[in-house]
């Protein structure tokens, strides 16, 4: 489980393509320096697991792998990745922690692409205050956000400002755009999505017809 408080702004070193699957490389020194074979650590809101034994974790200089299984690859945007591109990395929440953002699992349920960006007040610098992100949102998923509510956008928990069926606003931060991928985002590019899980769960217990019973048919 993560918070979509992003802790470091990684990069892609090297991707093997290994069958329909992929070992990628990343550099993160802040989120490995502690971290452990088998560890969690969200890409892009993807959770992924730590492959190095903790020997090469400590020879490798702030560096970890990890497979991408063609699934993922299918439902998120890091098949787009390449060396050299930057990723949101955060370490899995240490239970007990503060619960900055919102409960995230780092499993991505659809891709969105950047609609627009706009610009916000401008300070007395005339640079940006915020800025105006638009995403799109697939439709099997647009049920599930609500203005205020929360949305991890490649690994960033959000808030959302604007739901509409097709899209979705949310407004940045200075610190959010320079501490991660979207500062840099640009428009047609794809984002991972995540919903806030509590909306599935509720729709879950109100849809009882989804419930399969024990004869293979549904109640």
């Amino acid at each position: 489980m993560f918070t979509g408080i992003i802790e470091e702004l990684g990069e892609v070193v090297s991707i093997e393509e290994i069958g329909e699957s992929s070992r990628i490389r990343l550099r993160g020194p802040l989120v490995t320096a502690d971290a452990r074979h088998g560890d969690s650590i969200a890409v892009n809101g993807v959770c992924l697991t730590v492959l190095d034994d903790n020997e090469q974790l400590a020879d490798r200089n702030g560096e970890f792998s990890a497979d991408v299984m063609r699934e993922t690859l299918q439902r998120s945007s890091l098949g787009v990745l390449r060396p050299g591109s930057r990723v949101n990395l955060e370490r899995a929440m240490a239970l007990g922690a503060r619960l900055g953002g919102h409960l995230v699992q780092g499993h991505v349920d659809a891709t969105g692409t950047l609609l627009s960006r706009a610009p916000g007040d401008l300070d007395a610098d005339g640079n940006p205050r915020w800025e105006v992100l638009r995403f799109s949102l697939p439709q099997p998923i647009s049920r599930y956000l609500v203005e205020k509510g929360s949305i991890t956008v490649d690994g960033v928990s959000l808030t959302v400002v604007e739901a509409a069926r097709d899209s979705f606003t949310v407004s940045l931060i200075p610190a959010t755009l320079a501490l991660t991928t979207l500062g840099a985002k640009q428009v047609g590019e794809p984002v991972n999505l995540e919903v806030d899980v509590l909306a599935k769960y509720v729709e879950r217990l109100l849809d009882t017809r989804a419930l399969p019973d024990t004869l293979g048919g549904t109640k």
